[in-house]
């Protein structure tokens, strides 16, 4: 089973920036689009952006646009959240999934992923 290790979490202060990790097995990275997640407190979970596993082509929410920024590292088969300009309604648990797929493949719904990391906390004060 595929094992999703998130890292870079915290607590910050609203207009900081945080960069969020997620290392994947290299069977699972190479063919899977990774996407981000994050779920507030009391709200459902919602999708964040996503990246395909071939070409780099990417998608965001709206409320992530011109702030946020997906990448991955095929060397190190880790997929990256830089967040900037945090505001605190950016407060949530952030989780990294793996959705496998046609090689230019953006999901954008939770179902379409396969396997699903533990989350890790981005706290925004104001």
């Amino acid at each position: 089973q595929a094992q999703l290790v998130e890292a870079g979490g915290g607590l910050v202060q609203a207009g900081d920036s945080l960069r969020l990790s997620c290392a994947a097995s290299a069977r699972t990275f190479s063919s899977s689009a990774m996407g981000w997640f994050r779920q507030a407190p009391g709200k459902e979970r919602e999708f964040v952006a996503v990246m395909s596993w071939r070409g780099g082509r990417t998608s965001y929410a709206d409320s992530s646009k011109g702030r946020f920024i997906i990448s991955r590292d095929s060397a190190k088969n880790t997929v990256y959240l830089q967040l900037n300009s945090l505001k605190p309604e950016d407060t949530a648990v952030y989780f990294c999934a793996a959705g496998a797929g046609p090689a230019y493949f953006t999901p954008r719904r939770g179902l379409e992923y396969n396997y699903w990391g533990q989350g890790t906390q981005v706290t925004v004060s104001s």
